[in-house]
């Protein structure tokens, strides 16, 4: 499953992995995401609050479509972030 399908810009995705090399802003998304579970990412209010959270952070202002676009993305990736073979999936779609 690629983030394509849901109208995600690889432009988007190039500038964010740019942002994620900077050690001081990996941490703070670090922080965030420390201690997610596959049902905090399967329920929309919290992923909508994580995107928001995320793009404050790395300083990306995110249109309303692009929103929904990564909130589609994440619900419909059924990701479990214990699960380490989900992990090398979203490692490989990234890299």
């Amino acid at each position: 499953m690629s983030y394509t399908k849901y109208g995600i810009k690889p432009e988007l995705v190039e500038r964010v992995k740019t942002k994620m090399k900077n050690p001081v802003t990996k941490d703070r998304i670090k922080q965030v995401t420390n201690g997610l579970t596959k049902y905090d990412l399967q329920d929309r209010t919290k992923v909508k609050r994580l995107v928001r959270t995320a793009a404050g952070i790395l300083q990306e202002s995110l249109s309303e479509a692009q929103e929904e676009q990564l909130i589609q993305f994440v619900l419909g990736s059924r990701i479990d972030p214990n699960n380490t073979l989900h992990l090398i999936k979203l490692w490989a779609m990234f890299r």
